[in-house]
């Protein structure tokens, strides 16, 4: 069984591919997996430490807002597309997949596009509840579409009816022990407000979070920010401001034990892309979404959009968040344990254990491995 996975771009599509490669392993221990994606994003990395082959095609995304740089892009991009043919057919004639999936990005476009066209049995896994383009694409062929979000469903035009199967979502996440990180982190009675806004920093949030724990600084708050790289000014201006030596906090550039600061949490503050709201749903937080709207197809909103339909989170779009809104709702989330614990609740029911398992068989079976 020969099975090639192709995944890009960002940690939302990539992550879900690795939990799923290496389902596909312990099910199927003689399969052969390949990895196809860029040389220049974060599965060029991952893939092979996670002890996957790697391929790597040249392809880039097409800018949708139209300016002069972005036409010149462009124009390169097709450049790009054209010439990965030749890069796709030699990747297929060299390893002869059974059945390839793709988990979404634009890389995974024109290699399973290409299978398909050749008859290899395809599937996609979508993780987010509005679709990108590749996946809705690539949907009107696959013989297995998956979705983490049923409500994609509804923008998709399947050649076989969609599976909600949920994200898979790393082990340690799924398994960490709330007191047991609370002690390792040191924090307390105190309620953990915990806040990132991914591995870049997203500037809004950094400033925002500034002026939150400045406002809170005397409250029974514990606080750990991620501020990504980016985002450097944010405990220059908290020790400017005089905040650190009174605040309880741990400010960092990033987040390296993400298990045991999601189990510690009472509140986390955070964007709502696919991946981050995997890892809340199986950890059962009370999140506070603030979604990018620097995202194609506004996905992020539409993502955090499904939580806050189900009670399961809040929603503040960029537009309105203010340090007031924000910190005002920190306090009263803080301050009620039985509204904290509903949300969380809701939330946790909202995830699919077996996730990965459910993929693994599915592309599996569409390879003829019974």
């Amino acid at each position: 069984m020969k099975v090639l996975l192709a995944a890009g771009g960002t940690a939302g599509h990539v992550n879900p591919a690795l939990a799923a490669a290496g389902e596909i392993k312990k099910l199927c221990p003689e399969a052969e997996l390949l990895f196809v994606g860029t040389a220049d994003k974060i599965e060029a990395r991952l893939a092979p430490q996670a002890g996957l082959e790697f391929r790597a095609i040249d392809v880039a995304g097409f800018q949708r807002r139209i300016t002069p740089k972005n036409i010149v892009r462009n124009i390169s991009a097709v450049g790009k597309l054209l010439r990965s043919r030749r890069q796709c057919k030699a990747i297929l004639d060299d390893f002869s997949p059974d059945v390839a999936v793709g988990f979404g990005g634009y890389v995974s476009g024109p290699i399973i596009r290409m299978a398909q066209q050749r008859g290899i049995p395809t599937a996609i896994h979508e993780q987010n509840a509005y679709p990108g383009v590749t996946n809705r694409t690539l949907a009107k062929r696959a013989g297995a579409v998956m979705l983490t979000d049923e409500r994609a469903a509804e923008h998709l035009d399947c050649a076989v009816p969609p599976v909600t199967v949920g994200l898979p979502v790393r082990s340690e996440i799924v398994t960490a022990d709330r007191e047991a990180a609370r002690r390792r982190l040191g924090v307390g009675d105190s309620k953990v407000v915990l806040s990132f806004g991914g591995s870049l920093g997203a500037k809004t949030i950094n400033t925002v979070m500034t002026d939150v724990m400045e406002r809170l600084k005397d409250e029974n708050l514990f606080f750990i920010h991620g501020y990504g790289k980016y985002g450097a000014f944010v405990p220059q201006e908290l020790e400017k401001r005089g905040v650190l030596p009174v605040l309880s906090c741990r400010v960092t550039e990033y987040i390296d034990d993400m298990a045991d600061c999601l189990a510690a949490s009472d509140v986390v503050v955070c964007r709502a892309g696919a991946s981050t709201i995997g890892e809340l749903k199986a950890v059962g937080c009370c999140p506070i979404l603030i979604p990018s709207p620097n995202v194609a197809e506004n996905h992020q909103f539409k993502n955090a959009e499904s939580l806050a339909e189900n009670d399961a989170g809040y929603v503040i779009e960029e537009k309105d968040l203010t340090a007031d809104s924000l910190a005002q709702l920190i306090e009263k989330l803080a301050a009620d344990d039985g509204l904290r614990q509903s949300v969380g609740a809701n939330i946790k029911s909202m995830f699919r254990p077996d996730s990965a398992r459910v993929i693994a068989e599915t592309v599996l079976s569409l390879g003829g491995k019974s």
